[in-house]
């Protein structure tokens, strides 16, 4: 029999699992991979007998992936918070699903265990952008602000590790990560005495100083653009800005180009990040006049725009 875990790479999936395994030890192949990798369960060689456990990836994203591996006889339990359309009724199957807002893996997996590994469901959900439900977990153990802010900086932590465009983004190997994680059953001690997690704080922090020290490429009264270089950094701050989760601007949002793509001839080739959605750059077009001042995509100040129509936000941002 083969073991594989399977799980997002950043803190929900990392504490997820590692609260299982607090639980219940076992020596399983890791499968996982940056934050935005889901469509994981492909990757898994499991049959007859195997046992697979999937954390904090979309059942819906995995579907077919997972009807196949239950086809030949693999035993499956899965615990996630993602859309999941219709959950397979398999004999094979054991589905923890709960799309509910404020609700994620970690919180599934502590629910399942009945909160013996909190303190890693609170840094979790810090990471995952779910301070309420993080603090709500943590006044269940009565931790103060200094414990709690300790959680935080964990969390924070974990998830920006799995910000970026591929692994070579990455300050570490989520793999790697996990097993370092995994080494401590107590987060506290593990905030104190692991390298991987001072190295992965320090980085971050010299991330978003980096970004904040870019000069906006065009400025307006609504939103900011900026061109970032092509380097590892960039795309982890960029990455981190499409979670939603930009942190640095004290007004409006921003838009976002990376110096690669920007280098390039084509201006359709160009793709914009604004509020945290990709689309493409717009081209300047006058407008016809009778929907001049009703478009969203209408010029304001001899600049184009990128408005709700083409970009689904409820506001033009200046491109």
């Amino acid at each position: 029999m083969h073991c594989f875990d399977v799980f997002n790479g950043d803190a929900d999936g990392i504490c997820a699992l590692h609260q299982l395994r607090l639980a219940e030890p076992l020596d399983a192949r890791l499968v996982t991979g940056i934050k935005r990798d889901i469509d994981l369960l492909r990757r898994v060689d499991a049959g007859e007998g195997d046992r697979v456990t999937v954390l904090d990836i979309s059942l819906a994203r995995n579907r077919d992936a997972l009807l196949d591996l239950l086809a030949r006889g693999a035993k499956v339990r899965y615990f996630d918070h993602h859309a999941a359309g219709e959950v397979p009724s398999h004999p094979g199957l054991e589905a923890h699903i709960d799309e509910s807002a404020g609700v994620c893996t970690s919180i599934l997996v502590d629910r399942y265990l009945q909160g013996r590994y909190r303190p890693w469901a609170v840094a979790a959900a810090f990471g995952d952008g779910m301070p309420e439900a993080a603090e709500s977990l943590a006044a269940t153990l009565g931790l103060g602000p200094e414990a709690l802010s300790v959680l935080r900086e964990l969390g924070e932590n974990l998830n920006y590790n799995a910000y970026g465009e591929s692994e070579a983004d990455l300050l570490v190997r989520p793999a790697d990560l996990y097993r370092s994680v995994s080494r401590y059953a107590d987060p506290f001690r593990m905030m104190e005495q692991d390298p991987f997690l001072k190295r992965l704080g320090n980085e971050r922090r010299e991330d978003l100083a980096r970004s904040r020290g870019v000069a906006p490429y065009r400025a307006s009264r609504r939103a900011d653009a900026y061109i970032l270089p092509d380097a590892p950094w960039a795309r982890r701050v960029r990455q981190r800005a499409r979670g939603g989760r930009t942190g640095a601007r004290p007004r409006g949002a921003d838009a976002q180009l990376s110096g690669r793509l920007h280098r390039q001839r084509s201006r359709t080739a160009r793709r914009l990040l604004i509020g945290g959605r990709a689309v493409p750059a717009v081209r300047r077009r006058r407008a016809p006049r009778s929907r001049r001042h009703r478009s969203p995509g209408a010029r304001a100040g001899g600049r184009a725009v990128a408005g709700a129509g083409g970009a689904g936000l409820g506001a033009p941002y200046a491109v």
